[in-house]
C-alpha cells in the first residue's frame, strides 16, 4: 500500500527537463530513510533536482531544493500505527538547492547523530547533524566537497579505527553547456548512452578523526582504475573481517575492491567474477545490494541492469569468488524488459529468506510510450520476487498492491521499518514524480527479531558490523548492519531479520567493525533490541 501523499510525503521531483534531452535528467534521484532525532523512528530526505538551462531563479523565485520530513510515527492504543510526516526543512537550517543526485547517511563525527553526505551534479555536501534539530553545511571544511558528479556514496570503517570513512562513486564528465545530442536511428532526438561521455575516478575519503577527511584514493590504490558509478555496496565479502567496495559501473565492468588490511586495495572484479556477465559482457549495472540470498553465512551480490540485458545474481562461495547464476534463479529472464535502479535484498514475508524488489525506469525512448505521445516516455513497473529458498526466485509483482501496477521513471528505494511495526517498507523516489511509500503488510504476521548495533561512547550505529541469528535448532541467520546499497539512497541500519512460525527468544552473535565478537542469550523476538559494543560476553 502506498502511503506517501496521506502521510505528508508529497515533494514532487523537478529534473529540469526543458526539450533538450539532457543526458542528467535521466539519473536521478535518490531518498534516505535515517532517524535524524534518535527518537527510535525512521525520518526522511528526498533529493530534489533544478532546472537545468536556468541555473539561477528569476527574481523573486525560489528554486527547488531537497526536503527533510520528520516522522512523527503515533502507536495507537490498538497497536496500529498511524504515520505523519512533518516537513522540517526550514527549521533544520538545512539549504539543498543544486542539482541533487542521492544521499548516503553515517554518524562520521561519533556523537551519536546520523549526518546526511549529498551527491549532485557536483559539487557534494557533507551536512553535520547538530543533535539538537539542525545541521551545518561542513562540506569545504571537511574536504569532502567533491566538484564530480556523484551518484552513490557509502560511510564505512575500512581501517577499522572506529570512525567513519567515506567513498563517493563518481560517474560521467558532463555538462549541459557543453551537452552532446543524440538521436535514435529514426533521425528523433534522445537521451544518449553513457558511452558518449568519460567516466570520472570515484573517491575514497579517510576520516582524520577530527571533522575532517583526506583524499587518500591514491594512496589506497584506487586511482588508476575506474568506470561511471551509479551503485556501491559494502561488506566483508572473503570473510577476513575487513570491508570489501564493490562498484556497479553503467557500460563498463564493475569493481570489486577487496581489503588489504593495510590501507590499501586490490580491484578482484574480474578474478572474483563480479565485473561481467555469466557471457563475459560488461552490462549497464544501476542499483546493487550485497546479502546472504542462500543463508551460507556469505554475502551474494544482486545488480540491477538496462532494458534487454537482465538483472545479476552473483553467488559467493565465501572466499570472495563468484558464480554467475541470474539464470538458474529466474531473476534475470524476468527482468529483462526493464531498466533497474533502485534495489536491495530484504525480507519481504520474514520467512527468514531475503527477497528482492526492483525499481524500474528507461533511459531512453520507448518507442510505443512516444506514439501515444506520452510527455515522460521512460516509465515502467517494479519488480517484486520472493525466495523459495533453492536459490530460485518467484516472480509475486501481481500479489504485490496497486503500486506495483504502476508505471513512474522509478530511481532511488530507500528500505527499512518505517513504522516499526516489524517488516521492511519501502520508499521509492520517481524521477519528474512523486515519491512513493510502500508499506508492507505481510510481514509482521510471521516472528522477526530487531536489532540495533551501537558502539561506544556516543552510541553510533555500527556500520558494518555482522550479525548472525541463531535460532532454536542451531541454525543461524547472517545479517549485517548497512545502510548503503540500492541506488543512490540511504536505508535503515538496524538489522531486522525474519524468523517465520519459530518461538521463543534467540542468541545474537556480533562481529563488531574492529574485530571483535560478542554474543547474547536470550534476546527477545517480536521488538527491537539495541546491542552495545561491549555489553555481551
Amino acid at each position: 500500500m502506498d502511503r506517501a501523499a496521506e502521510s505528508g510525503l508529497t515533494l514532487t521531483h523537478v529534473n529540469g527537463m526543458s526539450g533538450q534531452f539532457h543526458y542528467a535528467e535521466v539519473i536521478p534521484p535518490g531518498a534516505a530513510f535515517f532517524d535524524l532525532d534518535n527518537d527510535g523512528d525512521l525520518d526522511v530526505y528526498l533529493v530534489q533536482g533544478r532546472p537545468l538551462d536556468q541555473p539561477d531563479p528569476r527574481p523573486g523565485q525560489q528554486p527547488p531544493q531537497g526536503r527533510i520530513f520528520r516522522n512523527d510515527l503515533t502507536v495507537n492504543a490498538d497497536g496500529t500505527r498511524s504515520l505523519r510526516f512533518t516537513d522540517v526543512t526550514a527549521a533544520s537550517g538545512f539549504d539543498a538547492r543544486g542539482y541533487g543526485m542521492g544521499a548516503a547517511t553515517g554518524d562520521f563525527n561519533n556523537d551519536g547523530c546520523v549526518d546526511l553526505y549529498l551527491t549532485s551534479l557536483g559539487p557534494n555536501s557533507l551536512l553535520r547533524n547538530n543533535c539538537d534539530g539542525t545541521f551545518t553545511d561542513v562540506s569545504k571544511a571537511s574536504g569532502t566537497a567533491d566538484p564530480s558528479w556523484s551518484v552513490s556514496a557509502s560511510f564505512l570503517d575500512y581501517d577499522r579505527d572506529g570512525w567513519l570513512d567515506l567513498f563517493v562513486g563518481n560517474y560521467l564528465r558532463w555538462r549541459a553547456e557543453s551537452s552532446t545530442p543524440c538521436f535514435t536511428p529514426s533521425g528523433r532526438r534522445d537521451y544518449c548512452s553513457p558511452n558518449v561521455y568519460q567516466p570520472q575516478p570515484s573517491r575514497l575519503y579517510r576520516n582524520n578523526r577530527d571533522g575532517t577527511f583526506t583524499d587518500v584514493t591514491a594512496a589506497a590504490g584506487m586511482a588508476l582504475e575506474f568506470g561511471p558509478a551509479l551503485g556501491v555496496s559494502t561488506a566483508d565479502f572473503n570473510g577476513d573481517g575487513w570491508i570489501d567496495i564493490y562498484v556497479a559501473n553503467d557500460g563498463q565492468a564493475n569493481l570489486l575492491w577487496m581489503n588489504q588490511r593495510n590501507g590499501t586495495f586490490k580491484n578482484m572484479g574480474l578474478l572474483s567474477g563480479t565485473a561481467l556477465s555469466a557471457h563475459g559482457k560488461a552490462k549497464a549495472g544501476m542499483g546493487v545490494d550485497a546479502g546472504d540470498v542462500d543463508n551460507d553465512g556469505d554475502e551474494d551480490l544482486f545488480v540491477t541492469n538496462l532494458t534487454g540485458e537482465g538483472n545479476d545474481l552473483y553467488v559467493n562461495d565465501g572466499a570472495g569468488l563468484f558464480e554467475e547464476q541470474s539464470a538458474r534463479s529466474g531473476l534475470g529472464a524476468a527482468s529483462r524488459g526493464y531498466t533497474g535502479f533502485g534495489t536491495s535484498w530484504f525480507d519481504l514475508d520474514n520467512d527468514g529468506w531475503l527477497d528482492t524488489l526492483t525499481v524500474n525506469g528507461a533511459v531512453q525512448t520507448i518507442e510505443a510510450l512516444r506514439r501515444t505521445n506520452d510527455p515522460f516516455p521512460l516509465h515502467q513497473r517494479k519488480l517484486l520476487f520472493r525466495n523459495l529458498g533453492d536459490r530460485r526466485f518467484e516472480e509475486v509483482s501481481s500479489r504485490g498492491g496497486l503500486a506495483f501496477a504502476l508505471s513512474e521513471v522509478g530511481r532511488g528505494a530507500a528500505f527499512g521499518d518505517v513504522d516499526n511495526d516489524g517488516d521492511v517498507d519501502v520508499l521509492v523516489a520517481n524521477n519528474n514524480g512523486s515519491p512513493r511509500l510502500l508499506i508492507n503488510e505481510i510481514g509482521a504476521r510471521n516472528h522477526w527479531v530487531g536489532l540495533r548495533l551501537v558502539g561506544q561512547p556516543a552510541g553510533r550505529d555500527m556500520l558494518g558490523a555482522r550479525v548472525g541469528i541463531i535460532r532454536a535448532d542451531g541454525t543461524a541467520l547472517w545479517r549485517r548492519a548497512r545502510s548503503d546499497g540500492s541506488y543512490a539512497s540511504a536505508s535503515d541500519p538496524r538489522v531486522l531479520a525474519g524468523l517465520g512460525h519459530a518461538t521463543g527468544t534467540v542468541r545474537v552473535r556480533v562481529v563488531w567493525p574492529g574485530g571483535a565478537t560478542e554474543e547474547w542469550s536470550a534476546v527477545p523476538i517480536d521488538r527491537y533490541t539495541t546491542l552495545t559494543e561491549g555489553g555481551g560476553r
